[in-house]
This record gives structure tokens, sequence and C-alpha cells, in this order.
């Protein structure tokens, strides 16, 4: 008989609109290996572009927040394991998951560590240098607290990965490192993809809704751009990505080839028309879905480090990174009028995605820690005792705030 899974979304999945999107499809995808029956809950509002999780055979469930239609709801589903779509959704309904299903396993999936992504943006924006002491803040409290009531944490980068480790000693037994899992590019169809001499211009891609991509992409029109046209008068930047805000259409500029082209609906028949991708991000964390999806397709990338982050392994991109505007701006150049280093970055891209991305290399050690931690479940728990301690603590005054709001909207 099959087991059943619960995923406590944030959003509804959407892969052609952000990587988290890709990310959770992914995920869904392992456990469907694993021979789960799945639903995917969420109390946000569908958009258009929400993927259709019906057509894969996964159920879905609209809920409501801090209501207890959702005790009901879980505790007839009775599931063997829940998995939180970021710490805030573990906030919202671990609780009650605990209360209703204290035998299930939960699984948090962090996407990436907001603490991180949080602590980098307020040294950008105090123009200093991003060191330990911006990741103490109130969302790391938050989210490690979250980590640790959890059985299981997915970490999706190595760097986020030591940074738990290393930064806010967390139990190893605690995380789990799951990055990206994609099909490994065959000979046959790297073989197809078009070379140097048949692509053109530049290209970026992000979720407009997403505020490090809005940065990176004035970043890339004041600072970046600028140098590269001055070299390259012909060349143009075409920049896709989902919801496109009134401030991004602003920066669309004919004259100067800076080209707001919004929403892609294939990334892959896109990107395999461009010669380079540009990845100008200030700060940020987890991994880059657009680095990652510019690898699928032949199009190297030049980036900044924090685009880069965990995403080339131990392998050298040397000549794909740089975060001073000119020298960024050079690379980019010179990648886009040499032919030899332009294969030598394609090249790199497909080994990154061989030796670390390919799902192949991850998903037979996935199960088996799913398998061997639920039968192992309640010495795992007995040994985390910091995690015991603040789902008796701090979760309280969650609980109880969610029934007061339940409470005041009768």
């Amino acid at each position: 008989m099959n087991k059943n899974l619960l995923i406590l979304g944030l959003v509804w999945p959407e892969p052609k609109s952000s990587a988290a999107g890709s990310r959770m499809l992914q995920l869904i995808q392992l456990f469907k290996a694993m021979h789960y029956n799945i639903t995917f809950a969420s109390a946000c509002a569908k958009t258009d572009n929400a993927f259709n999780l019906e057509q894969i055979e996964v159920v879905t469930k609209p809920i409501v927040l801090n209501n207890s239609s959702f005790d009901i709801f879980i505790k007839e589903l009775n599931p063997e394991v829940v998995l939180f779509d970021r710490f805030m959704i573990e906030e919202q309904y671990g609780w009650r998951v605990a209360e209703q299903c204290p035998k299930a396993l939960r699984l948090l999936d962090t996407e990436d560590l907001h603490c991180l992504r949080r602590g980098r943006y307020q040294a950008l924006k105090d123009s200093a240098k991003f060191d330990s002491s911006y990741l103490y803040n109130d969302t790391a409290k938050r989210e490690i607290a979250s980590i640790y009531r959890c059985d299981l944490s997915l970490i999706i980068s190595q760097v986020e990965m030591e940074i738990l480790r290393k930064q806010f000693q967390v139990a190893t037994c605690l995380v789990y490192y799951l990055p990206f899992l994609v099909d490994a590019i065959t000979v046959a169809s790297r073989n197809t993809l078009p070379n140097f001499k048949n692509r053109d211009h530049f290209t970026t891609i992000g979720n407009f809704l997403h505020k490090p991509n809005v940065d990176g992409l004035l970043h890339l029109k004041q600072n970046i751009w600028p140098l590269i046209r001055t070299k390259l008068p012909k060349a143009e930047i075409h920049i896709y990505g989902a919801y496109v805000t009134e401030q991004a259409k602003q920066l669309h500029d004919k004259s100067q080839g800076f080209l707001v082209k919004g929403y892609a609906e294939n990334v892959n028949t896109l990107m395999q028309t461009y010669k380079i991708c540009i990845v100008a991000l200030r700060y940020g964390a987890g991994l880059k879905g657009k680095i990652l999806d510019a690898m699928r397709n032949g199009l190297p990338c030049v980036s900044t480090s924090i685009g880069a982050e965990g995403m080339y392994g131990d392998l050298k991109p040397k000549a794909c990174i740089e975060d001073q505007p000119i020298d960024f701006a050079n690379k980019a150049i010179k990648m886009y009028k040499n032919e030899v280093l332009w294969n030598k970055a394609q090249a790199l891209g497909i080994e990154c995605l061989t030796n670390y991305f390919d799902k192949q290399l991850h998903t037979e050690n996935f199960i088996s820690t799913i398998e061997n931690l639920q039968k192992a479940l309640v010495n795992h728990r007995q040994n985390n005792f910091i995690g015991s301690m603040l789902r008796h603590h701090s979760l309280q005054s969650t609980k109880f705030m969610s029934k007061w709001i339940e409470e005041k909207n009768k």
C-alpha cells in the first residue's frame, strides 16, 4: 500500500516563473519514484502560471490560514510524511501537524537560507562587506528554530550546509544536501545545441517579484551594460521573467539595446538562441535556476560570485565570475568575442551538470535516507532535544495567536 505525502506550499508551483517552482516539481518526482500518494495544499491563490499538478496525479487541496478545518483535513489524510515549503509554512502549520499526526516525518525544504539573503541585503544597504555578523538577524532566529523543529531539512547549496554547520552549529543529522536535480546532457543532445556562430546577443532572466533579481537588473542597467555597449554597440540584452513590474518596464531602452521582454513561455528554446547569459546579482542565497537553465542549453554565463555560489562545486570557473562592474563587463565582452573561451565556458557548464546536478547522483541516497529516518524516528527525535524544546516553547505563541485569529474571524 502506498504511503501518503502532504506538501504544504507557500505558493502553488510555477516552474516557468521561478527556480523554486522547478525545485518543487523535482521533489514531487522524487517522492513519486518512491510510490507516494501526493497531496499538495496551499492557502495561496492560484495564478494563471501555476502548474497543473493533477496532470501528474498529484491531488490539490486549497486550505485556510488560522483555521481548524486544517486539523480535520490532515487527520483524515494521515500522511506518513509532511513537507513544509519554506520555514514560514512550518511556523504556520507545524504545531497543527505535530498535534494531529505526531508520527508523521516532518521535512522542511528551505529553498535557500532566508537569513543569508537578508544579511547580504543589509550589508549591501550599509555599503559594508558582508561577514558572519550579518547572519545573526531575526530571520535567522526563526529559520534555525524551524530547522530544529523538523526531523530533516533539505538544503540546496553546499555553501549553506557549511554555514549551518559552522556558524549555527546545526547537527549534521538534521540537514541534508539536495541540490537541483536534472537529467544529464547526453552526447547526442549536446551535439544538437547551436554553436558559437549560430548565437547572438546577451540575455538574463528572473522573476520580477524577487527583490534580488530587481536589484541585479538595476545594477546591470546602470553599471554594467553601458560598459558592454560601448565596446559592442550592436549587441542587445534581452530580459525575461514573470510578473514584469512597471519599474522594470521603465528600464526598457531600445536605443541602448536594453530590451525588457517579459514572460518566457519556453526558456530552453530562448536560451539556445543567445550567446551569453548575464547574472548580475549583488545579493541572494541558494542556487540560481537561471544558471542551471543556461548550463542545460549550452549557454555560457558571466556572473557575480553571489550568482555563481554553489553552482560550480570544485571546478574553477575563473573566466565566468567577476564582481566589479568594469571587470564583469570586460569578461562578458571577451567571452562574447572569443569562440575558444566561449566553448570552454560551455563545456564547464555541461561538466557541472554531469558532476553535481544529475538526479541519478542523488536519488538513491535520498530514498534510503528517508526510509531509514522513518524507521529510527523515535530515537532521532529523542536525540534532538533542542527541537523538542522549541516545539514546546516557541510554537506556543504561534499556536495561540492562530487560535485567537480564528476566534476573531468567526
